[in-house]
This record gives C-alpha cells, structure tokens and sequence, in this order.
C-alpha cells in the first residue's frame, strides 16, 4: 500500500507520519511471516522507505509524536509477541538499501553494501569477486544493518572486525556516519547511536575464490551437523556467558545441557534435543510458549549452574520499547 493508500484508510496516523512521504505501507502488518519464528501478532504499520530522506523525515516524525519504531531486519534472533507490537516497524527492502559496490577509485577490497541487503547475498556476492573477510559469517542470517548492530559473529570472527565506516541516521533524523574504530564492536555488541544503519563500508582483502567457496562450504557443514537448522527457532537463544570465576566465556548450550533442560517444553516450544541453546517450535505455538520456556531455562540455568543467562533474541511486545 503507497502512503497515499494509507491516508485514504484513515489510519490516525496518515497525515501526521507518511502520508505525502515516498514510503510503502502496509497497516496491521501480520509480522509471523517475517520472522523465522513464524510467530506473532501484527504490527500497526509495517512501512519501506524508499530513500534515505523518506527514513530522515519519517523517524523526526516519529520523534515528533512519540511513535514507537522498531527496524525489521531478515526476522532471524526476533520474536514478536502474540499481540503484536505498536508503532511503526521500519523494513529496509528498497533497491537504495540494497547496493553492493566495489571500490571503483581506490582499493577493490572496500566495498559499500547497503543496511538492508541480505548478509548471505552479500558474502557470495564477495566470494564470486575474490574478497575475503566475510566468509567466516556464512550461515549467520541478517541484513547488514542488523548484522553490523548486534557484531554478528561466532568462533571464526564478527563482522565489526571488516567495518570500515557505518552510515546511519539516528532516532532524531539526523544522518551520521560513525568510524568502524569508533563503533565499539565487541561480543555481540555494539556502541553505536540509536538509529537505522543505511549503509556500510566493509574492509576486505583480496583473495583465492576456490579457496574461499571451500571456507564457505567447511563452515556450512559444521554448522549443519550440530544446529537444528532444519527446525523452527530464531537461531541462539542466548548469548554464550563469562565464567564468573574463569572470566572466559562459555558455551550457553552446554550450560542448558548440563542443567538437564535439553526436551523442556511448555505448550507448543521447547529446548532442541540436539543442541541447548535453540528454542524450536511445532505448529500451534504461540510466542508466549516461548517466551515463557526462554524465562524458565534462564532461571533453572542459574539455580543449577550459577550462571546468569542473557537472550540474544529480541521480544517485540505491545507496549514496550
């Protein structure tokens, strides 16, 4: 639905938020099919900017009125709750958020990818041009904006370790470009502002292709033969924890295992028998099943191990920010 669309609908935002904006929407968004959950309620507006100014302006709107926003990226570490979320759910989609472009006046290895693109696209797009640096994130599902917000990454390295430079416009509308020195990656975390990434700059290095397709290839049967990838879930529940006496961080998994929580189910989710960390679902679930299984494994892995448990999937619920 074009904004003009959602100001004939009568939405009580129409002409306060997009209506004379260069923005897609879609009112009462069913958000399960964007999620890799599969679950959830509706969005009150699901809306695609299609340029960087319509994002600009939209979020000083937004601001303005005190809308909530929330950016949906590929739907991976995201569950949305039963009764949907309020405000505005912002989807990078449009071809301004989606380029691949190699360095045309200086080093072929710095590449500027655009916030929205699909992380998977991107490292075999890199790949088929030689560039390495990417390839250690191989199976990891995002879009370069939520990749690059969260250091997506796992034992082989992140992707705050190839970011040059991030473009970005921040919750007040104001576009910011933000040094990868000055980002503040670390395990599963970033500094950066509060904001939409648009794009980024990523520092690879040039390398062998068929070297790089088998990297790829190792990673992906690894993957395969110890994560449920065939099932539904969102990927880790949990970031994996420090050790409060080693300091080192430890397997999340390991520790729902040696909780003796592995087959926990509470109505339609439960703890994967094949690997601890991944919460899946059969059909029938409600996210609440989830949530509440995501609560009581927290809880029962810290009264038996010790050990404070911290989600790395996201909730969207009604009401919150």
């Amino acid at each position: 639905m074009s904004a003009a669309m959602a100001a004939s609908a009568g939405h009580p935002w129409s002409t306060t938020l997009f209506a004379d904006l260069d923005v897609g929407v879609q009112l009462d968004a069913p958000m399960a099919a964007h999620t890799w959950y599969g679950l959830g309620g509706t969005a009150d507006a699901l809306v695609s900017p299609r340029s960087v100014d319509a994002l600009a302006t939209l979020l000083r709107r937004c601001r303005r009125t005190s809308t909530r926003v929330r950016v949906l990226g590929a739907g991976a570490n995201l569950l949305v709750g039963d009764d949907g979320v309020d405000g505005v759910v912002i989807r990078l989609d449009a071809p301004c958020f989606q380029a691949f472009e190699v360095n045309a006046d200086g080093p072929v290895s710095r590449v500027r990818v655009g916030g929205g693109r699909d992380l998977g696209k991107t490292i075999h797009e890199a790949v088929r041009l030689s560039l390495a640096g990417l390839e250690a994130l191989v199976g990891i599902p995002a879009t370069i904006g939520g990749a690059i917000r969260m250091n997506a990454g796992g034992t082989h390295g992140a992707i705050g370790d190839v970011v040059d430079s991030v473009a970005m416009v921040d919750w007040e509308g104001n576009a910011r470009i933000v040094a990868g020195a000055d980002a503040g990656f670390s395990y599963r975390h970033s500094a950066l502002p509060g904001g939409v990434v648009t794009s980024a700059v990523l520092r690879l290095a040039e390398g062998d292709a068929a070297a790089l397709r088998q990297r790829a290839r190792e990673l992906s049967a690894y993957k395969a033969g110890v994560q449920p990838l065939a099932a539904h879930s969102a990927g880790c529940m949990f970031r994996n924890p420090v050790h409060p006496v080693s300091g080192q961080r430890v397997s999340a998994g390991k520790l729902i295992d040696d909780a003796g929580l592995k087959g926990t189910r509470i109505g339609g989710a439960s703890v994967s028998d094949r690997h601890g960390n991944f919460l899946v679902v059969e059909p029938g679930a409600r996210a609440s099943d989830v949530m509440e299984l995501a609560r009581k494994v927290a809880e029962e892995t810290l009264s038996r191990t010790g050990i404070r448990l911290e989600r790395e999937v996201v909730f969207w619920r009604r009401g919150e920010e």
